[in-house]
């Protein structure tokens, strides 16, 4: 619990020395709501595809939580200096994913510091995102979260698990995680794609019950995520 306790006392430091820091190329925003940074990586995956997904999961977390949420999300790239600004990262994509040996390091510094990274297989991205975080965390593996994992019940219930949302390759989704010092810092979506269920309906017809599921799925992680 200490260990915890320091780890966001240190990441409120980072935020703190960041707060003035503007992230090149997008306006400023209120600092006092809360939004989505999207990470925009190197390796040829579309790391920006379902650019209408964040915007509608923040203006669900509006609706259905206390959260003060911003209209829109940000992008961010791990070296940027505006990295610290953003309690909660997402990253998804069909392709390859390759972060440099510096964007390894200073992702692990984000994390350990109290930052989170939620990644979303769009389907094609697992081979190398696995592979990258290797790279972040040599030591550690994505385990499996069982289903009574706090996360599948804190606002939300879903006893047995992920909600399925897209086909993919068939059977259930899949949900990992890697702790650090027993706190969970990257949570990890396969075979299933979450976001898929944030868009706006006409992009993937996805029926009403699906993009609830999706969307309830989603406030749970942001949830955790910020309150662990």
């Amino acid at each position: 619990m200490k260990n915890r306790r320091m780890t966001r006392f240190y990441f409120s430091i980072f935020l703190f020395v960041v707060s003035s820091i503007q992230v090149p190329g997008q306006d400023a925003w209120d600092k006092s709501e809360f939004t989505i940074a999207r990470v925009k990586y190197n390796g040829g995956g579309d790391w920006y595809n379902d650019r209408s997904c964040i915007r509608n999961m923040l203006r669900f977390l509006s609706q259905n939580t206390t959260l003060r949420t911003a209209s829109e999300e940000r992008y961010v790239e791990l070296n940027d200096p505006g990295l610290y600004s953003y309690p909660f990262l997402f990253m998804t994509g069909h392709g390859k994913i390759e972060f440099s040996e510096a964007e390894a390091k200073e992702l692990r510094t984000y994390l350990v510091a109290g930052g989170f990274l939620y990644a979303d297989d769009d389907y094609g991205m697992d081979e190398s995102f696995r592979e990258q975080i290797k790279k972040v965390f040599p030591e550690e593996d994505l385990v499996e979260l069982p289903f009574n994992f706090e996360l599948f019940h804190n606002v939300f219930k879903f006893p047995n698990g992920i909600p399925k949302i897209h086909e993919h390759d068939g059977g259930p989704g899949k949900t990992f995680g890697v702790f650090h010092d027993d706190r969970l810092v990257i949570l990890y979506t396969f075979n299933t794609n979450i976001s898929d269920g944030w868009a706006d309906p006409e992009v993937h017809n996805n029926t009403a019950n699906i993009r609830e599921k999706a969307l309830k799925f989603g406030t749970n992680i942001i949830v955790y995520a910020l309150s662990h």
